[in-house]
């Protein structure tokens, strides 16, 4: 008997927190005659509103209510980013309540292919880049999971062949099974603090990925990153690599290449060609090509897919001063990863911490000055040693203090290491308030 057939015996599924997960999960387990709680911290009239179109009402239950409200069902299905310090979870753990994920109410329902993405960054890039590698093969995929579609939505398109999952560490720590055919894991650094108990647990998160799977699945591996490469793969191991040699890797002419020495495409081909642009390629190729990707369009897909906005995104130039927004990074890695690529880096970093060390940012090598923003600013600065310095109150501030730090031949880097919460209300609000501040300051200067 699965998990799910089990928890319903035993009492109606809670669902606390209606975001647009929990909201999906809710419409679907009600059209499957599932009884269904509905619970929320917050007072936000759309959550009652949602709940009333479905016939329910949302508690906004006390901390003593919890404990009631779990002794009643037969599983809690948290929203994704619920801490794991939530009186829900804690509450859950120690009456042995079932905590399940949309994951494995799509497994219950659907056994079309999945492959799943996970990792601290580069998620939604490969997510992009697998789902084009699939469709130019002429395989009707479609991504799902930690995006605008959440996988319980997406199994109800009924000409899909397969769904490329975005699988963030929230939903694979609350899912109790969960096997794709195709599970890639790119990389691991600290992240998610303030809602994953600590460092440890946060990887068992991300690790989730390839513990269900069969030997005859596809774990896809990447040898760049320890943690990863040394992770427990029950599924038939296939790596990917910049440096060390993989199934998947970058020979020394510069040539992406597969195991038995097939070309993908030159690095040069690629719109943009980073040390990140190519280890995301390289994991897009493992991860579409054992979903029956063909290698024409896997190599269509490389040269043509666009990277996405606000990641690595150039402006423009004035002066010989390249302004570049990478709003999306919201971790120390993700600016790393980003500064490697440029030989002199004017860091505009900060934001809402999420319980990660930013000291780092400001000795990073390529770095040469630092502008703080949000309410992290100081802690940004702070590592900075001897480089030169500036704490901005708003982004036009910070973009005009960079621009008295930058001289020709630097780059002028939007990349935050935070999240976006204290000025803005997401990523992109932050990266699109940056480009219109370099406009305003630079004018008719900037040139593509």
């Amino acid at each position: 008997m699965s998990r799910v057939t089990e928890a319903r015996d035993r009492g109606p599924f809670l669902l606390y927190g209606l975001g647009v997960t929990n909201r999906a999960v809710a419409t679907a387990l009600i059209e499957r005659s599932f009884d269904v709680v509905l619970a929320d911290d917050g007072r936000d009239e759309s959550a009652d509103d949602f709940a009333s179109v479905l016939g329910l009402e949302c508690q906004h239950p006390s901390a003593a209510d919890i404990e009631r409200l779990l002794g009643s069902v037969g599983a809690l299905l948290p929203t994704p980013g619920l801490p794991d310090a939530h009186p829900a979870m804690t509450v859950a753990a120690s009456l042995g309540t079932a905590v399940l994920s949309e994951f494995d109410l799509a497994g219950e329902w659907d056994d079309r292919p999945i492959a799943a993405i996970t990792g601290t960054n580069g998620k939604t890039t490969v997510t992009m880049l697998v789902t084009q590698m699939l469709t130019a093969s002429g395989i009707d995929a479609v991504p799902a999971g930690n995006t605008e579609v959440p996988l319980i939505e997406a199994i109800k398109q009924p000409g899909a062949a397969v769904f490329v999952v975005e699988a963030s560490s929230f939903r694979l720590a609350h899912s109790g099974h969960f096997a794709p055919r195709v599970a890639t894991w790119l990389n691991f650094a600290a992240d998610h603090l303030d809602v994953h108990r600590d460092l440890a647990t946060y990887r068992d998160a991300k690790a989730r990925i390839f513990a269900d799977q069969d030997p005859d699945d596809v774990a896809v591996v990447n040898l760049d990153d320890q943690t990863v490469a040394t992770a427990t793969v029950r599924a038939r191991r296939v790596t990917y690599s910049l440096q060390a040699p993989a199934d998947y890797h970058v020979d020394d002419h510069g040539v992406l290449r597969r195991g038995d020495g097939s070309a993908i495409c030159e690095r040069d081909e690629l719109p943009r060609s980073l040390p990140h642009d190519v280890s995301n390629v390289l994991a897009a190729a493992a991860t579409a090509e054992p979903l029956g990707a063909t290698s024409s369009g896997v190599t269509a897909a490389a040269v043509t897919t666009r990277p996405l906005r606000h990641r690595v995104e150039r402006l423009g130039e004035s002066h010989g001063v390249v302004w570049i927004d990478d709003s999306k990074a919201t971790t120390p890695h993700a600016v790393q990863a980003a500064a490697a690529g440029f030989r002199r880096v004017v860091l505009i970093a900060g934001g809402r911490n999420k319980g990660l060390d930013l000291s780092t940012l400001g000795r990073l090598p390529s770095v040469v000055a630092v502008v703080g923003i949000g309410e992290a600013a100081d802690e940004v600065v702070s590592g900075a040693g001897d480089r030169p310095t500036a704490i901005a109150v708003d982004m036009g501030a910070a973009v005009r203090a960079a621009r008295r730090l930058a001289v020709a031949g630097d780059v002028v880097l939007l990349s935050p290491g935070c999240a976006s919460f204290d000025w803005y209300p997401n990523y992109a609000a932050r990266g699109d308030d940056f480009a219109s501040a370099v406009r305003t300051e630079l004018g008719g200067l900037l040139r593509p």
